[in-house]
């Protein structure tokens, strides 16, 4: 079977059965695993399918957010190489906003202990990671709390992010894209990135290059408003020149 008429299949059976799991998948097509992660990530780029921890669901299902468990699971070593690249980033004695999502967590949790550092962030799993660092000067942004997401949204982290002015923010996304810009599925999440943008000198956005191309209905920047992509090798050559023409550095790690 070719990979084509294999991801052709594995389509009819996510929208089957709502969603379609990698072990199940290499066991029918008698493929490896990892040939069946290459055929879901081809059809998540394709904007077909959605990865979730184990599998995927179709794009029917795009703007359903899958909880935190697993979305830190999807993608994981990608992540870590991020976060690692995004240390160098670091403001000496500055102050950083790290935004809600598992990535930018990875980041918190890498961050030296004794780093003289001032943190912003509406996050509670990066404030609780943070928490007992002794260097940092930690600020916790207030407001509603987002279950799935553990991130405060609406007005006070709004005005809290208004009344202040960071070295850099360490941006997340659930999609970005040359055309559609920066998008996640929620309208409230989109108005505090929106804000911590605006809150920071430089922006930094970390996102997986799983996540490129697809597109969300809550957009909240643009490319443009991206001084530093740090991505993975997944991102191609040729995506990644596309991304630079809008005038945003790519670090492939």
């Amino acid at each position: 079977m070719f990979a084509a008429e294999r991801q052709q299949e594995i389509m009819r059976l996510a929208r089957e059965s709502g969603r379609v799991d990698v072990l199940s998948l290499a066991e029918e097509f008698q493929v490896t695993a990892e040939t069946v992660r290459r055929d879901l990530k081809a059809l998540d780029r394709a904007g077909l399918v959605r990865r979730v921890h184990g599998g995927a669901i179709p794009a029917g299902h795009l703007d359903f957010e899958p909880d935190l468990a697993e979305r830190d699971a999807v993608a994981a070593e990608e992540k870590e190489r991020i976060a690692r690249a995004a240390l160098a980033e670091l403001p000496v004695d500055g102050s950083i906003i790290l935004d809600a999502g598992t990535t930018a967590a990875r980041l918190a949790a890498d961050l030296p202990a004794d780093s003289p550092l001032t943190v912003v962030t509406h996050a509670l799993p990066v404030a609780a990671r943070l928490a007992d660092h002794p260097g940092i000067a930690l600020h916790l942004v207030g407001g509603r709390v987002r279950h799935r997401t553990r991130a405060a949204v609406d007005a006070w982290a709004l005005r809290a992010y208004a009344e202040i002015k960071a070295d850099v923010v360490f941006l997340a996304t659930n999609g970005f894209a040359v055309d559609g810009g920066l998008t996640t599925p929620d309208l409230a999440e989109a108005a505090v990135k929106r804000a911590a943008i605006a809150a920071a000198r430089r922006v930094v956005l970390l996102a997986d290059s799983a996540k490129f191309g697809q597109q969300h209905f809550a957009r909240f920047g643009d490319l443009a408003d991206v001084d530093l992509l740090i991505t993975d090798t997944g991102l191609s050559p040729e995506d990644a020149r596309a991304i630079e023409a809008q005038g945003t550095e790519v670090v492939r790690a």
